[in-house]
């Protein structure tokens, strides 16, 4: 069996911590776990780690949105719970972390209102992760998968893929969900932690584009737009806005990601489909009915904009309507029908990219089921859990990343300080 770390003797032992998954919560573990009186070791199935960090924010990486709203998290778990783990670490102090400490500005996009690193690209914000973990003595182990994770004594053992063995005195388990696995995730984290006694409720793609097969808009591919899209299902309903694109198999955009766990769920289910439903621009009935007043004005330009061309097309068929008509020849049922299909209108769907595409996994280990000061485990001792295989996420837009980053720092300091008491215990007693 080989040791993280090599030990002398048990009188001159150095505590060890294993953090397993080198992705955005693991960074932040290892970083706030390494200390002098301790040795870190980030275990990373891939040679560089990161790499949801590398694709986050079309490669720019949206590190932090410029706000947060804790009630826009979904958690099948106790909100409470949840609550005191984001409170932990708050925003401005996550800021100033990554602008002072870890060397790298932030800029506010103010038409996203999230926050970029000013070079604009995700590889700087996971080398300077990278850089900061060694430059606080975390030693890297890369293309190492474990497949193995054993409470031995006092102490855990982890076994890899090609059958190396190890033993740490505490483990971090930040290997992440199911959500994009060419990056590296395949859920063994979730898996184990299951046979460890852990509760994990039902996982799911959270954050995935919709689809309509036949897809029966695929002609207006392409199209986007900035939208108000309400889910609805038993149990759940959701308001959210922002942008929705056509594509060529049915819908995305923030606007469509951030209500397709309602509709994932829905599917899941096996019961009633969630029902979806567009208002196309910032304009309400009322709003609709006054730009559609009669006037000399043709239907069409009443439509365009603010709706683009294609769109603004394929509601007046849908109405069955002439956008050559002037307004003041519409006749009342059809200025209706317009304007139902302008602000209610029922978007038709029957599936989701599923994992391949999701950005986050829905469901997890229960939170009750983990101690919000530290992130150990309540099951067992020296264990911390941290990141996404917990069940919280939250919309686009820098949410999970602030979940990674506060997971992560608090399950850091969390094994550090357990190891650190525990430690000056034992040696009172001898």
């Amino acid at each position: 069996m080989q040791e993280l770390i090599p030990r002398s003797s048990p009188e001159t032992s150095i505590p060890t911590i294993a953090v397993l998954g080198a992705g955005a919560a693991g960074l932040m573990a290892a970083i706030h776990a390494a200390g002098p009186a301790r040795r870190v070791v980030l275990l990373e199935r891939t040679t560089d780690g990161g790499r949801k960090i590398l694709i986050s924010g079309g490669g720019r990486c949206n590190v932090l949105p410029g706000t947060l709203d804790e009630a826009r998290f979904v958690t099948a778990s106790s909100p409470n719970i949840m609550r005191k783990i984001l409170r932990s670490w708050p925003l401005r102090e996550q800021r100033q972390f990554f602008e002072q400490t870890v060397g790298l500005p932030l800029v506010l996009e103010p038409e996203t209102g999230k926050l970029f690193p000013v070079a604009n690209r995700a590889r700087v914000v996971r080398d300077a992760l990278v850089a900061l973990a060694r430059q606080r003595g975390v030693e890297w182990i890369g293309a190492t998968e474990i497949v193995g994770l054993e409470s031995t004594a006092r102490r855990w053992q982890l076994t890899a893929v090609d059958g190396r063995e190890f033993t740490a005195d505490a483990v971090i388990i930040t290997t992440g969900g199911l959500s994009v696995p060419a990056t590296g995730s395949d859920g063994f984290g979730l898996r184990r932690l299951a046979e460890l006694g852990h509760t994990v409720h039902d996982t799911y793609p959270a954050l995935t584009p919709i689809t309509l097969d036949p897809p029966a808009y695929a002609d207006l591919a392409g199209v986007s737009l900035d939208v108000v899209l309400t889910a609805t299902m038993p149990g759940a309903h959701r308001t959210t806005s922002g942008g929705f694109l056509f594509t060529h198999h049915g819908y995305s955009g923030p606007a469509v990601l951030d209500v397709s766990d309602i509709a994932v769920r829905s599917r899941l289910a096996g019961g009633e489909p969630a029902r979806l439903r567009v208002q196309w621009t910032s304009l309400d009935a009322t709003a609709w009915t006054e730009r559609l007043a009669p006037s000399a004005q043709t239907v069409v330009s009443a439509l365009r904009p603010p709706l683009p061309g294609r769109l603004a097309d394929r509601l007046l068929t849908m109405a069955s309507v002439d956008g050559a008509t002037a307004l003041a020849q519409l006749t009342r049922a059809a200025r209706l029908r317009l304007i139902e299909l302008l602000v209610r209108f029922p978007l038709p769907w029957t599936g989701d990219e599923g994992y391949r595409k999701a950005e986050v996994t829905g469901g997890g280990v229960a939170l009750d089921e983990v101690d919000p000061r530290t992130l150990e485990s309540r099951l067992h001792r020296r264990l911390f859990l941290a990141g996404e295989l917990l069940d919280a996420f939250g919309p686009i837009g820098g949410y999970n990343f602030v979940w990674a980053w506060s997971t992560g720092r608090l399950a850091g300091l969390g094994a550090a300080a357990t190891l650190t008491r525990e430690t000056r215990d034992e040696g009172r007693e001898t």
